[in-house]
């Protein structure tokens, strides 16, 4: 299929086409003895992925675990169907997540405020998944990949307090989710996504600082796909985060409302992103993953609350 690409070590990118869009979400099938899919993508994207993984040779019954970075519903709007489909599948998620993906009531009408009636178009709806289904995760824990092989996780909140890395045992890769932010491979651009609510900039840098400790040979971001200078990335995206947190600081003590904030921010590093300087779509894609009010919001929400 042509959203399936091999990534080496059993590992395939698999892109699932979110809002109908090439290269804007990632999930990840590990074919392992015990295989496991990392990230759902939207409820909207279930059906590719469930093609894709049949292209693969991955039947209903054949999918051991299903372990999501976090429930965001780009990540994991999908897991409901998913689940549904592969009936045999144990799904990992971390504890503050777990009651989400049972009830996703709240998730989704949370959602629904911030994107109004674009929700079913970018996203679909989180169906409800068994909750004796669903292993929740504490601050590190195992999924077992088989013959041996594990994916431990490493809690790294920051962007969402629900948020996990995880680490594979044969390859060395580190699934960052948003933890690291979103990257474009067509134009090498790293960007930081620091939403409301749960954004806290000292927690995101921690985070990332713990990635890099970690040694991973490569990142596989959510958004989008595999990269292998990781030192360099890791700095790049702990440099954004200050930048637009400074960024804001400004705007925000200067008396700026959102609207001005946001306005000022995106100007002033616009420069910093070739997306942003030629094809249309690649700009659109980048404001969709990681947009200007949503990264000014979480980050005036921070400030907000914190003492200074």
């Amino acid at each position: 299929m042509d959203n399936v690409t091999p990534l080496g070590g059993d590992v395939y990118e698999i892109d699932t086409r979110m809002a109908g869009y090439s290269g804007i979400t990632a999930g990840y099938l590990i074919l392992s003895d015990r295989p496991c899919l990392v990230e759902t993508g939207t409820s909207t994207s279930a059906p590719v992925v469930r093609d894709a993984l049949s292209s693969l040779g991955v039947g209903p019954d054949d999918l051991a675990t299903v372990v999501v970075t976090h429930i965001h519903l780009d990540h994991a709007g999908g897991v409901g169907d998913i689940a549904r489909y592969y009936p045999s599948a144990e799904i990992v998620v971390h504890e503050k997540g777990a009651r989400h993906l049972a009830d996703p009531s709240r998730l989704m009408a949370s959602a629904k405020k911030v994107w109004g009636d674009k929700l079913d178009v970018l996203f679909g709806t989180l169906a409800p998944t068994d909750a004796a289904r669903i292993r929740a995760l504490g601050d590190t824990g195992t999924i077992d990949l088989g013959n041996g092989r594990t994916l431990a996780s490493h809690y790294s909140p920051g962007h969402a307090k629900h948020h996990v890395g995880l680490l594979d045992s044969l390859t060395g890769d580190l699934y960052v989710g948003d933890a690291a932010g979103v990257y474009m491979p067509e134009t090498g651009d790293l960007r930081p996504a620091t939403p409301p609510p749960d954004f806290d900039l000292d927690v995101a840098l921690d985070s990332i600082a713990l990635f890099a400790a970690l040694k991973p040979q490569r990142l596989l971001f959510s958004h989008y796909g595999p990269v292998e200078d990781v030192p360099a990335t890791l700095e790049r995206s702990a440099e954004e985060l200050r930048i637009w947190v400074d960024l804001t600081k400004r705007a925000r003590d200067e008396g700026l409302d959102l609207d001005h904030a946001v306005a000022m921010v995106r100007d002033r590093t616009r420069e910093r992103y070739a997306a942003l300087r030629g094809d249309d779509a690649i700009a659109e894609q980048f404001e969709l993953l990681s947009g200007a009010p949503s990264n000014v919001a979480g980050i005036i929400h921070w400030l907000d609350r914190t003492p200074r």
